[in-house]
């Protein structure tokens, strides 16, 4: 069924990419279309793309983070993990994840999205209903390996389609519609897995084999620009705590001294608040045209919520800073994709350019699968320390890219200006933004 609805959603691309030529574009659709004409076409657009990419989404993310859940219910004992094997089962996953990310882009522009989207879609379900039957180590590695290749093409790939269809000042809203479906995951994933729990010893099978059956049956070269390796680096900073947080909060909210059950309802609330503020966020950014200005105080909330953590020992005060770090760190990504996809011109470009933002962020879940120790445990005080760090290095790129776009508009306002009029469009006349991307003398980049 969901195949089926994807596939409706996704059966055709734009004819030409309102992202291609973001300025002429923007003001030809100023000039020639009625703003309720524009208005009804972007409804439509909303209504056949976002809900149905939300919801492929928020089933990506649920299967690749149930394993967090699946822990709880006896997965390491089970299975005979020891040392930091449950460790290596979560770090396994990335670098097949990231392997993947640019050829899958690569293959949207060869593919049609309905068939590649879901080729991938169907393939991941069938591993995550295999990885309910591993019974080792072994076993769990592999099938995690597996999700990481069919999964890693989802993300970037999505983004890129959405960013095809829509202008560059419409697109940070849509993608956070997007992303907040990774919200809902977590919130949901805690209250399927305590469902599911409930199942232990049917068939045969322990509560954390079903937790995975049942979730994946539910879901059946611009290389040289150094600005997409700094929004890189904003992505990694901004990954490696969200994975940290997606990956061990039951863990983290168990060992302030609640039981299982309680932990598993309790991650909840931080997801629920932290989808809220990341669709509001993105948001606010289309709205007045602001990326950087609206993440950096988002990480100064997430850096609040990990100071917390890591400086009491207070169930309260340190539930209170999972739900600052969720909000931080998930209000953060959204604005940070938006920000780097309205910074590249050309399609080709910006296919790859994203690609590479999601690929050397989701670097970033390699280093989360170690970041939380069981050795470190109840307060995991240099896990938290670490993802201090990592906030920090986020809050830095960002400003420093934030200033070099200023100052590089304003470099290029004053060449236009002092240029002459019949030679403003010089050796450039004639081409279109894709032969030289965001090196035209007319882009401007957003802030």
């Amino acid at each position: 069924m969901f195949t089926y609805i994807a596939t409706m959603s996704l059966s055709k691309t734009p004819s030409h990419s309102p992202s291609v030529n973001h300025t002429d574009q923007e003001n030809n659709a100023n000039t020639q279309w009625p703003g309720e004409r524009t208005s009804r076409l972007l409804r439509k657009l909303d209504l056949h793309i976002i809900p149905f990419m939300s919801l492929i989404y928020l089933l990506s993310f649920l299967d690749r983070a149930n394993i967090g859940n699946a822990r709880l219910d006896n997965l390491e004992s089970d299975l005979g993990l020891h040392g930091l094997q449950y460790n290596d089962c979560l770090a396994i996953l990335f670098p097949f994840y990231i392997a993947s990310e640019i050829p899958s882009n690569l293959m949207l522009k060869k593919v049609r999205p309905s068939h590649w989207l879901c080729f991938i879609m169907v393939c991941w379900s069938i591993v995550m209903i295999c990885q309910g039957f591993v019974r080792s180590y072994a076993g769990l590695m592999v099938t995690r390996a597996l999700l990481g290749v069919f999964e890693g093409g989802l993300f970037p790939g999505a983004a890129f389609y959405i960013t095809s269809w829509y202008c560059r000042d419409e697109v940070g809203f849509r993608l956070a519609m997007f992303f907040s479906a990774a919200t809902l995951a977590g919130a949901f994933g805690g209250m399927l897995a305590r469902g599911i729990a409930e199942m232990r010893g049917v068939g045969g099978l322990p509560a954390w084999a079903w937790i995975f059956i049942l979730e994946g049956l539910l879901t059946l070269v611009a290389l040289k620009d150094w600005k997409i390796y700094m929004h890189t680096g904003i992505n990694l900073s901004a990954v490696t705590p969200l994975y940290s947080i997606s990956l061990f909060l039951p863990t983290i909210i168990r060992n302030m001294g609640y039981t299982a059950n309680s932990a598993q309802l309790m991650s909840v609330p931080p997801y629920v608040i932290a989808c809220v503020f990341t669709v509001l966020a993105s948001w606010v950014g289309d709205r007045y045209k602001q990326r950087a200005l609206l993440m950096i105080p988002f990480q100064l909330i997430a850096l609040a919520g990990f100071a917390m953590l890591i400086s009491t020992d207070a169930p309260g005060v340190q539930y209170a800073g999972t739900v600052l770090a969720a909000i931080g760190i998930f209000s953060e990504l959204p604005l940070s994709l938006a920000w780097n996809a309205g910074n590249i011109g050309g399609s080709l470009k910006r296919a790859t350019g994203i690609a590479m933002q999601v690929m050397g962020g989701n670097c970033g879940g390699i280093i989360a699968a170690y970041v939380y120790k069981g050795t470190d445990a109840p307060r995991f005080v240099k896990g938290h320390a670490i993802l201090l760090g990592f906030i920090s290095l986020s809050i830095v790129l960002t400003l420093g890219m934030t200033l070099w776009c200023r100052r590089e508009n304003a470099r290029r306002d004053s060449l236009q200006v002092a240029m002459p009029a019949d030679d403003k469009d010089g050796p450039l006349e004639g081409r279109r933004e894709d032969d030289f991307a965001d090196y035209v003398p007319w882009f401007r980049y957003q802030v």
